[in-house]
């Protein structure tokens, strides 16, 4: 399934941005905008006061904590599930479950302006060392090492294909090194996001995603997540909270956990199942 970019939405007139997302509802009956966090607040206020103003609760809008590649990589399995039988809500949904699949990070000159992962004074007054490089995870888990021997990073524990985007960095480490300690079993190389400087606050980087490839995989492990009906605007849907009309399901009454399985909650048990798939 095609891609629309939204570009230029915090400058141009809004109602080009509303004929435009109109045009779009029209044409699928639902549209899913997957928005990096490193955009302006003027887009993102934007995105809100066009959904607001169409009155449609068949926009989805979803900010994941992801990096610029990462959220590249989001949006391409979404569009590969788009082609399944899955209904709009489910597949919105879908969303927040990849993500737990999805480990994003980047091999940094410098962690001086980087606030998006957490970083120490130590390691702050290393980087200013000629030469430092770090090894940065975004996401799962935070986690920095300044490159030395044996440096490495928690990665999946189930088969992986990696995409690397260089930036103004020269090094073969996540190519030799990473790649080599993650398993993964396919890397291509492909260019830099335009907001991958911005979020990681240099542009000496070389940023790089580890991510399931397989279709089939993906549309296991969505189909696999038990589905509920959200109680507001009668769609299908994974978890508790709605992605289009932002209604959470009502609380379950007595001791007994909700029937209703997160995303968040479904990832680590289906996790266990990968290496074999």
């Amino acid at each position: 399934m095609p891609a629309v970019v939204l570009p230029d939405l915090d400058s141009e007139p809004l109602e080009r941005s509303l004929a435009v997302l109109q045009s779009l509802i029209d044409q699928h009956g639902h549209v899913i905008v997957v928005c990096s966090q490193a955009v302006s607040q003027q887009t993102e206020r934007r995105l809100h006061t066009v959904r607001s103003l169409l009155e449609s609760d068949r926009i989805a809008l979803f900010r994941p904590e992801l990096p610029p590649l990462g959220l590249a990589v989001l949006a391409r399995q979404l569009r590969q599930l788009a082609s399944c039988d899955l209904s709009p809500g489910v597949l919105a949904s879908a969303g927040r479950l990849l993500t737990h699949y999805i480990h994003a990070g980047a091999l940094l000159g410098s962690v001086t302006k980087l606030d998006r992962v957490p970083v120490g004074l130590k390691s702050h007054a290393k980087s200013w060392v000629p030469g430092s490089q770090f090894a940065v995870l975004a996401h799962p888990q935070p986690q920095l090492e300044r490159i030395g021997p044996g440096a490495t990073l928690a990665g999946p524990e189930f088969a992986t294909s990696m995409l690397v985007a260089r930036g103004q960095l020269q090094s073969d480490w996540v190519n030799d090194s990473l790649a080599k300690a993650w398993n993964v079993q396919g890397l291509r190389e492909c260019p830099l996001p335009a907001e991958s400087a911005r979020w990681w606050g240099t542009g000496k980087l070389i940023e790089f995603c580890s991510f399931l490839p397989d279709l089939s995989v993906l549309y296991q492990l969505v189909t696999s997540v038990r589905q509920n009906i959200c109680h507001w605007c009668g769609i299908d849907l994974i978890g508790d909270r709605c992605v289009f009309c932002s209604a959470t399901a009502p609380a379950q009454p007595g001791p007994a956990a909700s029937p209703a399985s997160s995303a968040s909650a479904a990832a680590p048990r289906y996790q266990k199942q990968l290496p074999a798939g």
